[in-house]
């Protein structure tokens, strides 16, 4: 753990670490002076304003994980009611020259991966052209909301069914309920991607931070000399890390190392779905420290 490089913030903070590094380097050749003037500064202020910055970091760190936990708890249950969904289907719904259940299943295995582009803001082309009609795929190119549109796809399909007769109404509940779940499903994940941590606690914390680290050599030098790098590069590391952490967890659909590993999870439950249909899977993305894939 204290060698870890990938899944540390370490190396994104590097270029900040060093040029606290310099301005540590200045505060001792300077002994606390800038040009020329003494810096009236002690360990005294630093500690009360820790205490402060210290609960505010809490804070954010707090509020970043909840929202990528959240994320993760919605991605859960999209995962439990797309299997439940694809199962039931296999298992109540008859096939016919009008219903194809491996069509029906492909077109889940879609909705998933549709779902991941649309809260990266990346295209899904290849992963719609592989699950879905040409012609379809070409109109669900065209629409905003394409996960709906898909979900709204499959819950046509089985109110024909029920038209038809094939499915009773009970039936037809419990399918459509699995539906449902996929749907508010959709709607948390978009809520926490369009509602960030409010803009102006990020910019007060980024400079507190900032202001803290590049001050507290100048209020160390005199008691501890030529140690005063080490210690003030620790607090800095510390400090920075965490506030680098907070802004990454905060967006976990983005592609950051520790936000969530969405390539993965919808790759897992492809396969799941693919195994149900006795199809070909592809293979299994694992994830190493810091979500990266392997």
């Amino acid at each position: 753990m204290l060698f870890i490089w990938n899944g540390s913030v370490l190396q994104s903070i590097i270029p900040q670490l060093m040029f606290v590094a310099l301005v540590d380097i200045v505060a001792v050749t300077t002994h606390g002076s800038i040009f020329g003037e003494k810096v009236p500064l002690n360990a005294t202020p630093f500690t009360l304003v820790g205490v402060a910055l210290t609960i505010f970091l809490a804070f954010r760190n707090n509020a970043s994980y909840s929202r990528y936990w959240e994320a993760r708890q919605l991605w859960g249950e999209v995962m439990t009611a797309g299997r439940v969904l694809a199962s039931q289907v296999s298992a109540y719904v008859p096939a016919d020259a009008h219903f194809e259940r491996r069509g029906f299943i492909h077109k889940l295995i879609a909705f998933t991966y549709v779902m991941k582009h649309q809260l990266r803001g990346t295209e899904p082309f290849e992963d719609i052209a592989r699950y879905v009609p040409p012609q379809r795929s070409a109109a669900l190119l065209q629409t905003h909301f394409r996960p709906v549109s898909l979900l709204t796809d499959l819950r046509g399909a089985l109110a024909e069914r029920h038209t038809s007769g094939a499915i009773s109404s009970q039936q037809l509940m419990m399918l459509d309920n699995q539906i449902n779940h996929l749907t508010a499903a959709v709607t948390g994940c978009e809520r926490i991607a369009s509602t960030p941590i409010p803009y102006p606690y990020g910019v007060l914390l980024h400079r507190t931070v900032y202001a803290y680290c590049l001050l507290l050599p100048f209020g160390l030098v005199d008691s501890i000399g030529v140690a005063t790098p080490i210690i003030s590069l620790f607090v800095a590391y510390t400090l920075i890390a965490l506030e680098a952490i907070a802004s990454e967890v905060a967006e976990p659909f983005g592609k950051l190392p520790n936000s969530l590993p969405l390539d993965a999870l919808t790759r897992n439950f492809e396969r799941s779905l693919l195994e149900q249909c006795g199809e070909a899977m592809p293979a299994e993305l694992t994830v190493g420290p810091g979500y990266q894939l392997t």
